[in-house]
């Protein structure tokens, strides 16, 4: 009897009287999803990842290749921040082609000398001997982070003073996108026409075969952002065209 008088209460109760509660609580009906759901997603997604390897690894790369666009220039100019014999080789071959007949490989320093560091003259001109390429100039450089920004400002001072107009860059494969930013940004300002070629290898291709190669690429991949997104917006200094 009691609960049915209750009952009648409810339904005479104005809707405003019965749904007080609803501004303190309220009551929601949740979907999970089951375990078999779960671990089959999980395969769809690694089924996907493993069937587009190909796509997706050589997008990786690309990314961190600049575009060739070689011409005739003032110089080339060898990137020698990790000794790689291809960029020489790349080079003798540009210099062959009659792209340019001056080359500038920039080395470290030494800060109390000012002239190359002995080991970074050896190494240089060993690779250079090996590559036949031929006479070039050495471009002291400091080596003080971020590097590859404070090189170019040491290349750009060097090239104003023996006033060339126009750099071939010849970069390590992965690097070159970085580089073409960097020189784009110091020698682009200053009115110097940057073109880039980078050294071809197989790297680009079989990255994933190793795990050297997989760490290079990582590597090159997070210092790409960290220049572009960091180093060329706040730390590149303003550079008069004039001087």
């Amino acid at each position: 009897m009691q609960l049915e008088e209750a009952c009648e209460y409810a339904r005479h109760v104005s809707p405003d009287r019965r749904n007080w509660t609803r501004h303190f609580v309220y009551r929601t009906t949740h979907i999970r999803t089951t375990w078999k759901f779960r671990v089959g997603f999980v395969v769809l997604v690694l089924a996907v990842v493993w069937l587009t390897s190909s796509w997706w690894t050589a997008a990786i790369a690309r990314s961190l290749v600049c575009e060739a666009n070689g011409a005739p220039s003032d110089a080339i100019l060898v990137e020698n921040f990790d000794s790689d014999y291809l960029t020489f080789e790349h080079a003798t071959r540009l210099r062959k082609a009659g792209y340019a007949s001056r080359v500038l490989v920039p080395a470290a320093r030494d800060p109390h000398t000012l002239d190359v560091k002995p080991v970074e003259r050896a190494t240089a001109e060993m690779l250079a001997r090996l590559s036949r390429l031929g006479d070039f100039e050495f471009v002291p450089i400091q080596t003080v982070e971020p590097i590859s920004l404070n090189a170019a400002g040491d290349v750009l001072r060097f090239i104003q003073k023996a006033r060339i107009r126009s750099v071939l860059v010849v970069s390590p494969l992965l690097r070159s996108r970085r580089s073409a930013l960097v020189y784009e940004a110091t020698l682009g300002r200053a009115g110097i026409t940057v073109r880039c070629e980078p050294a071809r290898s197989r790297e680009l291709a079989s990255w994933t075969e190793s795990w050297h190669g997989m760490q290079n690429v990582a590597e090159q991949w997070l210092k790409l952002q960290y220049y572009r997104l960091y180093v060329l917006p706040f730390r590149t200094p303003l550079v008069d065209a004039g001087t």
